[in-house]
């Protein structure tokens, strides 16, 4: 009930990395193949998901959201259990539980690949724990499927599994073989490749950040800070864990993980997460009373952090903070289209527009990063593409589209990156005009000349 209640203070907002995943299923529902008529650059099951209720928002997102984290505090419970006892059981999913209510709300509200790697994260190590490696593989695969870094997860199995590598990996490869069927009968297939290998790729490797090392130190010790109270018993654990370095193995696999690409953002790190908490709570039952009251007041620090948010937005007494700012004025944009309008696309990235709206897509193009060649990440206010020669391809390909609107939710922000500054798209642009505007997103619609 506590996780239900703090999801559902979140039911009218919408946070950034959960609003692509739902609009690729909302357009899924209108009949479109992912990847082949939605341009999507995370593995399959991320937008799948959302499908299992409709990708219906407010009081059923944050049932659901609160359904998975609880969850994962079953599969904690139970492999601490298995592991050592039913104390350490409730620990584990009580702490876990609390990790994934007061962590950084962008990160634990929406089910996006870092979050939705959690649940398949936990259940695969803990079933190659308890011997059974076939099933502990399919977990991995369905890890990996959810989020590239599920290769990690598999890791980490093999550590508990040995020797049983052979049937760890058959279960391994089932369900990528299955997903790989579905995406060649499909004709997905090549498109599958370019937009969440190809992609990410050249995003990793085109980092905005002009010194990742310092960038890695402060940010891993921001995180440790905010985590104390979870590592300091985790680093009690280890004075009284059997073959700890199964434990300290995963933990440094699960931190090359989070390390992957040098950006360490707090969703990264969710991947430390299953072992940082299993070990916490074995190290909390071992400690005397006085030193666990101690480290367990440092659980005040995310507490204090992030506690009161729930309220104050659950009644609304705050119009927004700034991370939720553009999700207002996607809201407000949302309103001020025509109703009758059927068609949409959105320059920028703004695809909570489609999920407020419920409109189709004009263009497989959900946001605008595939065709001016800035990520998403840095669009607000960088405007130098990575080295991705398919922009002027992906352009010409907008323009064969119609929509009925145009809602521009870049340019305000950042006029280097305005629709109107690319030639190939001024011909096409002709046949709209503004109709209205809200603080940072422009409206245009489609007229007859």
């Amino acid at each position: 009930m506590a996780l239900l209640a703090a999801h559902l203070c979140h039911a009218h907002v919408l946070w950034a990395e959960e609003t692509l995943p739902l609009a690729a299923a909302g357009q899924m529902l209108f009949g479109k193949a992912l990847y082949k008529g939605i341009w999507f650059d995370k593995p399959p099951l991320v937008p799948l998901i959302y499908l299992l209720w409709g990708a219906r928002i407010g009081f059923v997102l944050r049932f659901f959201g609160a359904l998975y984290c609880f969850a994962c505090c079953v599969v904690a419970w139970l492999f601490a259990r298995d592991a050592w006892g039913r104390r350490e059981a409730f620990w584990a999913a009580g702490l876990l539980g609390f990790a994934l209510t007061f962590d950084t709300p962008s990160a634990v509200l929406p089910l996006a690949a870092d979050l939705l790697l959690v649940l398949p994260h936990l259940a695969a190590v803990y079933l190659a724990f308890r011997k059974r490696p076939f099933w502990s593989g399919v977990c991995a695969g369905v890890a990996f499927l959810t989020n590239v870094k599920g290769v990690f997860v598999l890791a980490a199995c093999v550590l508990f599994a040995w020797p049983a590598i052979p049937s760890l990996a058959i279960g391994f490869v089932s369900p990528l073989l299955l997903a790989a069927l579905v995406l060649r009968t499909t004709g997905a297939w090549a498109a599958y490749i370019d937009q969440v290998w190809i992609w990410p790729a050249i995003y990793a490797g085109n980092s905005p950040i002009s010194n990742p090392l310092a960038n890695a130190a402060i940010r891993t010790m921001n995180w440790v800070g905010f985590h104390c109270a979870l590592c300091a018993a985790a680093i009690c654990a280890q004075f009284c864990t059997k073959e700890r370095w199964r434990w300290l193995a995963w933990g440094a696999l699960s931190f090359a993980a989070v390390a992957l690409g040098m950006r360490f953002y707090p969703r990264y790190f969710f991947q430390l997460l299953p072992v940082l908490v299993l070990l916490a709570a074995r190290g909390f039952c071992q400690m005397r009373p006085s030193p666990r009251w101690a480290v367990l007041a440092l659980l005040l620090i995310p507490l204090v952090r992030f506690g009161p948010r729930y309220p104050i937005l659950a009644l609304r007494l705050q119009p927004y903070w700034p991370d939720l700012a553009m999700d207002a004025d996607s809201q407000a944009a949302a309103r001020l289209i025509p109703a009758g309008s059927k068609t949409l696309y959105v320059w920028g990235y703004r695809p909570e527009i489609f999920v407020y709206t419920h409109l189709e897509a004009a263009s497989r193009y959900l946001d605008s990063q595939a065709l001016t060649g800035v990520p998403a990440d840095r669009h607000l206010g960088q405007s130098t593409p990575v080295a991705l020669p398919s922009t002027a391809q992906a352009r010409e390909e907008l323009t064969r589209s119609n929509p009925d609107i145009i809602a521009d939710g870049l340019s305000l922000y950042n006029p280097a990156l305005a629709m109107q500054n690319y030639p190939d798209l001024r011909s096409w642009l002709a046949h709209y005009q503004e109709f209205a505007r809200t603080r940072t997103t422009i409206l245009y619609k489609r007229v007859t000349r």
